[in-house]
């Protein structure tokens, strides 16, 4: 048995089966992946057509939520802020508090979605974001928008981790880069949306309530409709979605073998979680994570920073739609270019960090009254985030185990929160108005960051090499379960490795995507 985490612990005898089958099986149904019982000893075909067909479903609600949604919440506080919001500490504890909550809730809500239906677990944190998203309408002080944006950031916990989880569930690894690239750049979209909705806010004359409670009350009433939706209609796994039949639950599941992971496990595994936290590639992808995310702030900061250059309000969330438009291109043309270059998702993302750290170059050398050339230079400084997005999606591909996978997910999720929440304390009133600490800090935090990319790249790498040489791993060959036919008959059923929720270290035959 090796240091590699292949243990006995792994497969456990079931507890109770009929003495006459004993013999041969080998593990109780708990232990296996969820789609192990509709695919176990099934002889299933799949066409390409077909396989296009089944994969379609789930992505205009994941766009929906995430982040045309979820998205716009997080970037009201920016948005308020040009539209008449003023409170002491707004730029600091305000924006930190979100992510300071979200951090310490990352790991309970990870656990929550293996212990819970995934679009259930979703749905009830999206309405509670809603609820408390139109109570900020109400706040007059610190302490109320401390406390609303503490709520906001332990609902948000749920829904980057449970995207990612039905990412893999549903496509394979290949398609995860473009998929969890769509739904990512509906950021941008966000960014759009909310530009317009501040504009057409700011014309909004009452005379109880300013501009700014407007916008929150009106996209709290947008995410509602939205958790509504999802309640209804978001699945909690090809193994139970509502729009597939029987047999296209099946097909479903064996769509995604070639991923090696499964569909998902209720089961949480202690011996793979401490896997995770051993494994120097989870805590690189955290390093990565915290970084990329230092400068992060600017998206809370953007509007400010843009009306800093001496734009009015009106032209300043007008402007903001150009921030959505430029996510939009350079995600949609980094996943894409990701996905058709063989193994190219270190470098592609490497290169996307080139016209940013170009941008902050600018940003720190122009003249203070070239507006035109500030604000593009700002634009530039926008594109690193087809980086992390592509991290997100390769973290999932080369995870395996799903315990592991919900722990390690938990982890970069958390090296996020920890950078968003130290990045707005770089905006000090003492650096106004060029900034150049703040710059400083975000241009050595990008220049990092593709060093860390290529050096994940090399490290799997050279265990995809030293798995190629390793002798045939014969361990979980011959892995039996017990399950009821469709005629109430308990029965034994092989099943193959890629179900039997191994971790990416367990199941030798894994292969690290590069």
């Amino acid at each position: 048995m090796s240091s590699e985490g292949r243990s006995e612990k792994s497969i456990e005898k079931a507890e109770a089966v009929d003495e006459k089958h004993a013999h041969n099986v080998s593990v109780s149904t708990k232990e296996v992946d969820t789609g192990a019982q509709l695919v176990a000893g099934a002889d299933i075909e799949l066409d390409e057509a077909e396989s296009s067909r089944i994969r379609c479903h789930i992505m205009p609600l994941m766009c929906s939520a995430y982040s045309t949604i979820q998205f716009m919440d997080k970037t009201t506080l920016g948005s308020a802020a040009i539209l008449g919001i003023t409170c002491a500490g707004l730029a600091g504890w305000i924006c930190t508090i979100f992510y300071l909550s979200y951090l310490l809730f990352e790991y309970p809500q990870n656990l929550a979605l293996q212990a819970f239906p995934v679009g259930k677990w979703m749905s009830v944190n999206i309405t509670i974001w809603g609820i408390v998203l139109c109570m900020h309408a109400a706040c007059t002080n610190f302490a109320g928008l401390f406390v609303v944006r503490f709520i906001l950031g332990a609902c948000e916990g749920a829904i980057t981790a449970g995207f990612l989880i039905v990412s893999s569930m549903f496509y394979t690894r290949k398609e995860q880069t473009l998929r969890v690239g769509y739904w990512f750049l509906m950021n941008g979209t966000a960014q759009i949306i909310s530009g317009f909705i501040s504009f057409g806010s700011l014309h909004i004359r009452t005379g109880g309530m300013e501009p700014w409670q407007w916008l929150m009350i009106i996209t709290g009433i947008l995410t509602l409709i939205c958790a509504l939706a999802y309640w209804f209609l978001f699945p909690d796994s090809p193994t139970n979605a509502w729009f597939f039949t029987m047999e296209e639950r099946a097909k479903a599941v064996q769509r995604i073998k070639e991923n090696q992971t499964g569909v998902e496990n209720k089961h949480f595994k202690k011996d793979q979680m401490i896997e995770a936290l051993m494994d120097h590639r989870t805590w690189l992808f955290a390093l990565f994570s915290a970084l990329h995310n230092i400068p992060n702030s600017i998206t809370n900061q953007r509007q400010i920073i843009v009306s800093s250059f001496g734009f009015n309000p009106l032209q300043t969330t007008l402007l903001g739609c150009v921030d959505g438009l430029v996510e939009i291109c350079t995600i949609w043309s980094g996943v894409t270019i990701a996905a058709r270059v063989k193994d190219g998702r270190a470098y592609v993302g490497a290169i996307y960090f080139l016209p940013t750290l170009l941008g902050l170059i600018l940003i720190n050398t122009l003249p203070w009254s070239d507006k035109v050339g500030l604000l593009f230079s700002q634009w530039l400084s926008g594109i690193s985030a087809t980086a992390f997005v592509m991290s997100l999606s390769w973290l999932s591909s080369v995870t395996a185990g799903h315990t592991k996978k919900v722990t390690t997910n938990a982890i970069m999720l958390s090296a996020y929160c920890i950078g968003n929440a130290a990045g707005p304390f770089m905006w000090q009133a003492k650096y106004k108005p060029r900034n150049h600490v703040p710059w400083a800090i975000t241009g050595v935090c990008y220049a990092i960051c593709p060093l860390i990319l290529l050096v994940i790249r090399y490290m799997l790498r050279e265990e995809n090499k030293r798995r190629d040489h390793e002798p045939p791993d014969q361990t979980y060959d011959d892995i039996y379960i017990e399950v009821v036919d469709k005629d109430g008959n308990r029965v034994e059923k092989k099943v193959d490795k890629e179900y039997l929720d191994l971790t990416d270290r367990q199941n030798r035959e894994f292969r690290y995507v590069l």
